[in-house]
C-alpha cells in the first residue's frame, strides 16, 4: 500500500511509461520485428524494451557518415550483456561466449564494470541463435538492462575466499529472486509456448508490476577491506560484516547512483548511505521492499531524475527507512564497523583456501582481443581448455582465473608465459587503476572516445608519473565518453567526462576508496590542456604529500578542488 505521506512525482508519464504500458509485459512486437529481414534495425518503441531482455540497438558511428552518403541504413547492430552474478563464470561458459564473439559478434569480448561478458556487433538474424546459445550454457541475459534490477555485483575477493564463496551464493540468489516473472523472454528467444487462454493478470509481476521500475536498479555486496565493486554507487549496497572469520551480516546502503546529464543541476551522481544492519537471511527482503519503494514514489515523468537516488534525495534518508521499515515488519539493525583500503583488484597469484590459487590479470579497457604482438583472447581460450576451476570478471574490468589447483597452476603459468599474458606488474600503478567505457564507435550515448582513447593519454601522463617518481603510485584515473557513468568517473582520483569530440570535463578528489565523490577542476579541455594540468598538479602531489596521502585526498588538502561532501553538491 502506497503511503499517503510520501508522494511520487506529479507530470504525464515519460514516452518509455507509454510503451512499457502497452508492452504487454515486455513482449511488445519484438517477436515479429526480429524477424523482419528488410531492415538490420528494429523500431524504436521495441528497442527501448530489448533493454528488458539483456541488449540495446547500436550502429557503428565510423562508419556512419559514409553509410549515410551512399543512401544506406546505419550499420544497425546489437550489443547483448549477460546477467552473470557476481562475475563468475566455469571455462566451459567462458568458451561459449568466446566462441559466439567470433561467430557472431566483431570478434571481442568486454568485460564490464558490472562484472560480466559484453558483446557488440550481433547483427539482427543471429540475436536470437546467440541468446539460444548463451542459453545452452545455462547463462542468460534476462534484466540484464532495462528497467528493473540488474546483474548483482559481488567483491571478487581472491584473498578472502571463504567469504567470497559465501557472499557469492548470496549475489546469485538475489539476482535470481529478483528477476521479472514474466515469460516474454521465454517466448521471443527460447520458443516457449505461451500457456493459451490464460489472460495477462497482474500477478504476472507481484513485486514489479505492469510498469516494472521507472529506471534502472543496481545492487552490489562488498566484502570489506575491498570495496572493488564500488558499494556506495550502488542503488541498493550491502557491505559484509565480518567476525572472528564468519559473516554475520550486512550494513545496508541506499541511494547510489553515477550517472547525470551535462548542464543539469537537477542530476548529479551520488553516494549511497547507511540505513543499518540486516542478517544473511533478511536481505531478499531488504531489497524487494526497497525496489517496491521505488517502484511506488520513483520519477515516471522525467527519466533524468527517476533513478532511487534521486527518490531518496526527494523524499529524504530518515523517510525512507521508515517505509523500509513498515514494509518489512521489522526494524534494521544498528549498522556496524567497517573499514576499506581500496577500490582496486589485487594482481598476480594470490593462495586461498584449500591450497587453492587465484590469477588476477590486467585486461585494459575490459576488452578480450586478439592484439597485433599479444594474444590476449586465444591465450585465455587455450587455459580455459585445461581450466577446472572458475572465471570471475571484476568490477575494474580485469580478469581472475581462479581456484587452481597446485598442478593446473604450473600448466597455466606456462600458458601465461608462452602467450605473454599479463597481470599488469610491468605497466604503471596509474595504468592498472585506469577504467573506461565503451563509448565510440558502438554507444549511441558517446560525445567523446574513452576506451580507445584512454590508453593513449595515459602513455604520456606515465611520462610526468615518471619524471616524479610517481610509477608504483596507485592513483584512480577514470575515462567515460559520456556523463551516464558506466566506468564510474565520479568516483575516480582523476576523472574524465566526454563533452564533445576531443573534449573532456576534468574531474579530481575521490577517494581512493570510493568513499567520496570527485569535484569538476577544469570544463571542456582537450589533451594538451589536461596534461598541462598534470604536470603541475602531480610535482606537487610528488613533493607535498604526507605519508601514506592517497592523491584524491592530497588535492583537497592543497584546495586544488574542494571536497563534494554530498552528490547535491557536486556541481558547487
Amino acid at each position: 500500500m502506497v503511503n499517503p505521506i510520501l508522494k511520487a512525482p506529479e507530470g504525464k508519464p515519460s514516452d518509455v511509461e507509454e510503451i512499457k504500458d502497452r508492452s504487454n509485459y515486455l513482449r511488445g512486437t519484438l517477436k515479429e520485428v526480429m524477424l523482419d529481414r528488410i531492415s538490420a534495425g528494429i523500431p524504436d518503441d521495441d528497442n527501448r524494451l530489448m533493454k528488458h531482455h539483456g541488449s540495446y540497438l547500436q550502429d557503428d558511428r565510423d562508419l556512419r557518415n559514409e553509410r549515410q552518403k551512399q543512401k544506406l541504413e546505419p550499420a544497425y547492430q546489437f550489443m547483448l550483456r549477460v546477467r552473470m552474478p557476481g562475475g563468475v563464470s566455469t571455462p566451459s561458459q567462458w568458451l561459449v561466449m568466446d566462441d559466439l564473439a567470433d561467430k557472431y559478434g566483431n570478434g571481442t569480448l568486454k568485460l564490464t564494470t558490472r562484472e560480466t561478458f559484453q558483446m557488440h556487433g550481433i547483427l539482427k538474424w543471429n540475436m536470437k541463435k546467440t541468446i539460444q546459445e548463451i542459453h545452452g550454457a545455462m547463462l542468460d541475459t534476462i534484466a540484464a538492462c532495462g528497467d528493473v534490477n540488474r546483474n548483482v555485483m559481488c567483491t571478487s575477493n581472491p584473498f578472502q575466499s571463504e567469504i567470497h564463496s559465501e557472499v557469492y551464493e548470496w549475489s546469485k540468489k538475489l539476482s535470481d529472486d529478483l528477476l521479472p516473472r514474466t515469460r516474454a523472454y521465454h517466448e521471443i528467444w527460447l520458443d516457449e509456448e505461451k500457456v493459451a487462454g490464460t489472460p495477462d493478470v497482474e500477478e504476472v509481476e507481484p513485486m514489479y508490476g505492469p510498469l516494472y521500475l521507472p529506471r534502472k536498479f543496481k545492487i552490489g555486496i562488498a566484502v570489506p577491506p575491498s570495496n572493488d565493486i564500488d558499494v556506495f554507487s550502488q542503488d541498493l549496497g550491502f557491505i559484509a560484516i565480518v567476525e572472528e572469520g564468519k559473516l554475520i551480516g550486512f550494513n545496508v546502503s541506499i541511494g547510489g547512483g553515477m550517472g547525470m546529464s551535462h548542464g543539469d543541476k537537477a542530476t548529479y551522481p551520488q553516494l549511497g548511505k547507511i540505513i543499518g544492519f540486516c542478517t544473511p537471511d533478511q536481505m531478499y527482503d531488504v531489497a524487494e521492499k526497497i525496489i517496491t519503494i521505488q517502484r511506488d514514489y520513483g520519477n515516471r515523468s522525467v527519466r533524468k531524475n527517476a533513478r532511487f537516488k534521486y527518490t531518496v534525495d526527494r523524499l529524504g534518508l530518515e523517510n525512507v527507512k521508515a517505509e523500509l521499515e513498515s514494509r518489512l515488519g521489522w526494524s534494521l539493525g544498528e549498522s556496524r564497523h567497517f573499514h576499506f583500503d581500496n577500490n582496486g583488484d589485487r594482481y598476480g597469484w594470490v593462495k586461498g583456501i584449500q591450497g587453492k590459487w587465484h590469477l588476477t590479470l590486467f585486461i585494459e579497457g575490459g576488452r578480450i582481443a586478439d592484439f597485433d604482438g599479444y594474444q590476449l583472447k586465444t591465450g585465455l581460450r587455450e587455459i580455459a581448455k585445461i581450466h577446472n576451476g572458475d572465471f570471475r570478471l571484476t568490477a575494474n574490468q580485469n580478469l581472475i582465473i581462479g581456484n587452481v589447483s597446485n598442478q593446473k597452476k604450473k600448466q597455466i603459468s606456462a600458458l601465461i608465459e608462452q602467450f605473454g599474458l599479463t597481470d599488469g606488474s610491468h605497466y604503471s600503478a596509474l595504468r592498472r587503476s585506469s577504467m573506461a567505457c565503451v563509448a565510440l564507435p558502438t554507444c549511441g550515448l558517446a560525445m567523446a572516445e574513452a576506451e580507445r582513447y584512454l590508453p593513449t593519454l595515459i602513455d604520456k601522463i606515465d611520462t610526468i608519473v615518471d619524471e616524479n617518481g610517481l610509477r608504483n603510485e596507485e592513483i584512480t584515473i577514470r575515462m567515460t565518453g559520456c556523463p551516464n557513468g558506466c566506468a564510474r568517473h565520479a568516483l575516480g582520483e582523476i576523472g574524465f567526462i566526454g563533452k564533445a569530440p576531443g573534449k573532456y570535463n576534468m574531474y579530481l578528489g575521490a577517494a581512493f576508496d570510493g568513499s567520496r565523490l570527485s569535484k569538476m577542476y577544469r570544463e571542456n579541455i582537450g589533451e594538451e590542456e589536461i596534461l598541462n594540468e598534470l604536470r603541475t598538479i602531480l610535482p606537487r602531489y610528488a613533493k607535498e604529500r604526507q605519508e601514506g596521502e592517497h592523491f584524491g585526498d592530497f588535492v583537497i588538502r592543497a584546495e586544488i578542488v574542494k571536497a563534494t561532501t554530498d552528490g547535491t553538491n557536486f556541481h558547487d
